[in-house]
């Protein structure tokens, strides 16, 4: 198993309304069968940011298999418009803990 961590940054007046639409999205995500987990975390040092973290049986169970499906394309037009920059995006693994 692997984690997707998504940077995402909004405009820190608009976060009530993206939460709301992030948790719209949520069933998008563990709709999946490569999906295993999913949360969205809030920076506290930055107002405005967040990470999503999403827990996938494989790298290409996010990349490639759930970015084909309509359920990505609900979740990029729920969230999308809030991002005032491109998400950044890094896969992990494990391996301590």
């Amino acid at each position: 198993m692997i984690f997707e961590i998504a940077r995402l940054t909004i405009d820190p007046a608009r976060a009530a309304d993206f939460e709301a639409a992030v948790a719209k999205a949520e069933p998008f995500f563990r709709a999946d069968k490569g999906c295993t987990s999913f949360a969205l975390q809030q920076v506290i040092e930055e107002p405005g940011v967040y990470h999503l973290l999403v827990g996938w049986v494989s790298v290409e169970a996010h990349m490639v298999d759930f970015r084909e499906t309509q359920n990505f394309q609900e979740w990029r037009a729920l969230a999308g418009p809030f991002f005032v920059e491109p998400p950044k995006v890094v896969h992990v693994r494990n391996v301590i803990g």
